[in-house]
């Protein structure tokens, strides 16, 4: 048995290479040469099935046999991306039992859309809201932060917000169930997205806030990839705006916690949760 062993490895050393990756990637449909006549042109339309098959052998010939791919080499300076969330300063982190209680409010809050969506859905929109179609980032940026947030990227205060006659064009619309129940999946996963990369060049506000925690209630389980990589994301930015606060008393400090906890214990991104305070 040795000297068979050994005698088939020594002959299987003298088979050329191009035969050895044949025997690997048997064909499964094997095409014997085709004849045709000198006429053949490969780059038109095949017109019989032997031209079809001899147009699929040329260009499977013509396939290299290394592909190397292409990297967009800023896309290597974002190792942060895999890491977890900045440590929340001393006194910042809040208590375990806060976080439970946020966890199960927001369960709550998710049921209640679920089941009265239908309802709202049917609700008849005000005149003047327009929804964006999903596809235009520039307008739902407007949409739920108002122009006047996005052109100078100041903050509404509460007086303007809570003032008769409301411009909701310039201070944006809040995200009403008549107004989210509208909204499928590929759109909630797109406007996280579009206010995710808002919020990852500037500062947390109200209404980004509001925004924020209403996608995160129409976001189904399990999760896509592409929403999985986003919560991370978000709660990461969080974490990092939170280093920035200059007081624990600042209003700031229980929204940006109030959205790691989801992403991290009602999400399941455990690794990203606050060690209680």
């Amino acid at each position: 048995m040795r000297r068979a062993g050994r005698a088939g490895l020594k002959t299987m050393a003298w088979v050329p290479a191009e035969a050895a990756v044949e025997e690997l990637m048997p064909q499964l449909l094997p095409v014997e040469p085709c004849d045709l006549t000198e006429g053949f042109d490969p780059s038109v339309p095949p017109r019989t099935p032997q031209e079809y098959l001899r147009r699929v052998q040329i260009e499977a010939a013509q396939c290299p046999d290394v592909v190397v791919a292409q990297i967009d080499p800023k896309k290597l300076k974002r190792k942060q991306s895999l890491s977890g969330c900045q440590p929340a300063p001393e006194g910042y982190s809040p208590t375990l039992q806060w976080q439970q209680q946020q966890v199960a409010q927001f369960s709550t809050v998710r049921q209640s859309v679920n089941r009265h969506r239908s309802h709202w859905k049917s609700q008849q929109l005000d005149s003047n809201v327009t929804m964006p179609k999903s596809e235009d980032e520039e307008g739902w940026k407007k949409f739920c932060l108002g122009e006047r947030l996005c052109a100078e990227g100041v903050t509404v205060g509460p007086a303007a917000s809570e003032s008769p006659g409301i411009d909701y064009v310039q201070i944006g619309f809040p995200p009403l169930l008549s107004i989210v129940s509208r909204m499928n999946q590929a759109t909630v996963t797109s406007v996280l997205e579009y206010l995710s990369n808002w919020f990852g060049e500037r500062d947390f506000t109200p209404e980004l806030g509001r925004w924020l925690y209403a996608l995160l209630a129409c976001l189904e389980k399990p999760l896509l990839p592409e929403a999985h990589s986003l919560i991370r994301q978000l709660a990461r930015r969080c974490s990092e705006v939170r280093l920035l606060v200059d007081s624990k008393d600042d209003e700031r400090v229980p929204a940006l916690n109030l959205l790691i906890c989801l992403v991290s214990r009602y999400f399941d991104q455990r690794d990203l949760a606050d060690e209680p305070s």
